[in-house]
């Protein structure tokens, strides 16, 4: 399966008009896509970045969507107020589902890279040692990874109950994530952490 992440800096005092046109225009029209499976949306209000992920059931179906989804993407950057939207396509590695999310998820998402040579090695280690481990940590919802097998690239993205959940798994998560790293020989880039403001994806388990 596949994914399609468009990220977008907004004015914060539009933020409520983008997440309206993303959940009452954006979402419907993609839902009625062939091979789509559902849409999500995370929002960090104080730095006005939001991510608006689209999943697909097939390589077919992402590439098929590419010039459909244009105007779309343009008209919700006007809405949020930004000057452009970043997008990227990956492969889903890895989709785990503990508990659903609610109306206050949050998640954390963690960006990385390792050695294009390893991916099939760094897959196996994070779906047989960090999967479980996850399952432990009080108030964790879900987890997923989105790769670029080409470059190395990774996108973990890690969602909570709620905003206390979250805080309260900061220093036990970094932990693991610097054993992880050191293990993999990988690069963590950046992590930063959002309101999950739109949870609609219907990825099926892939752990």
């Amino acid at each position: 399966m596949y994914a399609r992440t468009t990220t977008i800096t907004a004015d914060p005092n539009r933020m409520d008009d983008g997440i309206a046109d993303v959940r009452d225009n954006v979402m419907p029209a993609v839902g009625d896509m062939l091979g789509c499976v559902g849409l999500s949306m995370l929002c960090d209000r104080d730095s006005g970045r939001c991510i608006v992920t689209t999943a697909w059931e097939s390589e077919e179906a992402i590439a098929g969507s590419r010039e459909r989804v244009r105007a779309l993407r343009e008209r919700a950057t006007e809405q949020f107020g930004a000057r452009r939207a970043e997008v990227q396509e990956w492969e889903i590695a890895v989709m785990h589902r503990m508990h659903t999310a609610g109306d206050d998820a949050c998640a954390r998402v963690t960006w990385t890279r390792v050695d294009p040579g390893t991916m099939d090695r760094v897959l196996d280690v994070f779906r047989t040692s960090l999967v479980p481990r996850m399952d432990d940590l009080p108030g964790f919802c879900s987890l997923s990874l989105l790769t670029e097998p080409q470059s190395g690239l990774g996108c973990v993205t890690a969602v909570y109950t709620d905003r206390t959940a979250m805080e309260a798994s900061r220093e036990h998560v970094m932990g693991m994530r610097e054993e992880f790293s050191r293990q993999m020989d990988m690069d963590v880039t950046e992590v930063a952490e959002f309101d999950l403001v739109l949870h609609h994806l219907r990825v099926p388990e892939m752990a």
